[in-house]
């Protein structure tokens, strides 16, 4: 991209969402300022469709359908632990320029940007500071908007002190309305105090509002209002550019005014009913019904579907349908992007791939909270931090969980996805865990040891099929845990893989034979097992024989 190409308006700039975690964002309406009084639940007729004073964001954040200019990906920070990868692959926004990009993507230092400390994920860009681009407003504009530009502040000690920021000043001036509007009390109840209550709170409130008149750099008028007191300990009030100053006492004291309440309760429009026929150009609905037409869409695959739900709008709404979904494949996808994920929860899937993804923590706790009819999840070969996201998503209809080939897993970062949530109650009896309804977990390839095994053991009990394979702390200790006469998967454990553990040896083979419902057990690639050891178990076996189709692969028909 030339440098002739960049303007201040060379990007349209993207509209920013709460970040819902300032003091501002958790607040509720004050339903006193105008905008309040505008919305329909305070009364209002809601034509403005703003939010309250009180409630205006000081920090907002860029909406979460952002992806970067350049590649055309969303923020991947979460991905990484270090702070200047992190800062490679969150986006920033330019405030010049409005391009929102990767600062890896441009491949410069981040030195050479300006970055704003007070709005997230917004800086000056490096293109722009190259080119001397400072503000937004050029040329015609500026004299429009800047008659008299002032000369910078000059002190006798130091050199000019230059004018602060646009964003700056905003915000300072955001800050000092939402102060005036928390001390600025009621001119109803404060017309009708005591007098002792008048001496305090006039003190108070001068004494208040001295930082700002010092700040603007006037002293408060003699017989202002911001004077409250006489000699005589009264109160004095002008109420208006002239006339005789009121002594207290004016009248007795009125009423406090009631709370205002909500006088509507604003629900969201119910969802309209999928049509049960097919409307036709001529005027008449197609004879075949809504279930006859799902019948012929089940024998599609999801590219098929794709294409019919581009022939109309009836049919776009039928194939969103999840009989039509039961599985869904992300699996070896660099990124997934925002409608991706908007896709995959409309269409309600029972199994979802994510093999091989760059998906992000906040994208998969996303997700999870979202499909709570989910029953087989897999995620082999994601980053750890993604798969973190277990750790709090509800997951009550899972029965199939692949966490194959997960790198830099840890013995204690596993027993945290073992272990119940925190928030179980110490009287409980029996904790249930996150893996309490799962029947096949498949943990190749991981580090786990003999102590994350019997936490399997404790919070899987429901187990009917378990992939060891290629865990290097696998041995003859893990087998004998396995089939003890107190583990609850010795009756339940139906499917077993061994295949790659290299420290299993011809002594842990008779244990399997306390397993009765054992159909199918793989132990090939395990150096230290001979092929005679394993022919004798497949003829012995557990109540009836093995086959071997291959050396040290052991079936029963059932």
């Amino acid at each position: 991209m030339s440098s002739s190409s960049r303007g201040p308006g060379a990007g349209a700039r993207r509209r920013r969402t709460r970040c819902r975690r300032c003091r501002a964002c958790v607040r509720t309406e004050c339903g006193d300022c105008h905008f309040c009084r505008d919305m329909k639940k305070f009364g209002g007729p809601g034509r403005m469709k703003q939010s309250c004073l009180l409630r205006q964001c000081t920090a907002p954040v860029l909406p979460h359908t952002a992806v970067c200019l350049l590649c055309g990906e969303a923020g991947k920070e979460d991905t990484v632990e270090g702070e200047e990868e992190k800062f490679g692959l969150s986006l920033m926004e330019c405030t010049i320029c409005n391009e929102i990009v990767h600062p890896g993507c441009l491949k410069m230092g981040k030195a050479e940007g300006v970055i704003n400390a007070e709005i997230p994920n917004c800086w000056e860009c490096p293109r722009c500071t190259q080119e001397g681009r400072t503000s937004k407003v050029k040329g015609g504009r500026e004299r429009h908007l800047k008659k008299k530009p002032k000369p910078p502040l000059a002190s006798a000690e130091g050199p000019a002190v230059p004018s602060p920021s646009p964003q700056r000043e905003k915000l300072e001036r955001f800050k000092r309305m939402c102060q005036l509007l928390e001390r600025v009390p009621d001119t109803s109840s404060s017309s009708s105090d005591s007098d002792s209550d008048s001496d305090s709170s006039g003190t108070s409130l001068s004494e208040e509002e001295a930082p700002g008149e010092a700040r603007n750099g006037r002293r408060p008028a003699r017989g202002s209002s911001g004077e409250k007191e006489n000699r005589g300990g009264r109160r004095a009030v002008r109420p208006g550019s002239g006339g005789p100053l009121l002594s207290w006492p004016l009248g007795p004291a009125p009423p406090p005014r009631p709370p205002q309440l909500e006088r509507h309760v604003v629900r969201p429009p119910p969802r309209s009913p999928e049509p049960d026929t097919l409307p036709l150009a001529a005027g008449s609905d197609h004879p075949l019904p809504r279930a006859a037409w799902l019948r012929v869409f089940q024998h599609l695959g999801p590219r098929e579907l794709c294409i019919c739900m581009r022939v109309c709008r009836t049919w776009s709404r039928w194939c969103y349908d999840k009989r039509l979904w039961p599985r869904m494949d992300l699996s070896r996808r660099k990124s997934l992007t925002p409608p991706m994920l908007s896709g995959v929860v409309r269409r309600q899937p029972r199994a979802l791939d994510l093999s091989w993804t760059g998906v992000s923590k906040k994208q998969l706790m996303w997700l999870l909270n979202r499909l709570q009819g989910l029953q087989e999840l897999v995620l082999s070969g994601c980053s750890w931090l993604s798969v973190s996201a277990l750790g709090s998503a509800p997951l009550p209809a899972l029965r199939l969980l692949d966490l194959r080939w997960i790198e830099d897993v840890k013995d204690s970062q596993l027993r945290e996805l073992l272990l119940p949530p925190p928030d179980t109650k110490p009287g409980q009896t029996e904790s249930r865990g996150r893996l309490q309804g799962v029947a096949e977990l498949r943990l190749a390839g991981l580090e786990l040891t003999d102590a994350s095994l019997r936490l399997l053991l404790r919070h899987a009990p429901q187990l009917s099929a378990l992939d060891l394979s290629h865990c290097a702390h696998v041995g003859d200790p893990s087998v004998h845990l396995l089939t003890a006469p107190t583990s609850p998967l010795r009756e339940t454990l139906v499917h077993l893989n061994l295949a790659g553990c290299h420290r299993l040896t011809d002594h842990c083979l008779p244990l399997f034979r306390r397993c009765p419902r054992l159909r199918r057990l793989d132990l090939r690639s395990c150096r230290q097992l001979s092929p005679e050891a394993c022919a004798r178990l497949a003829a012995a076996g557990p109540p009836g024989p093995f086959r071997c189709p291959e050396e040290k692969l052991l079936l029963k028909d059932s």
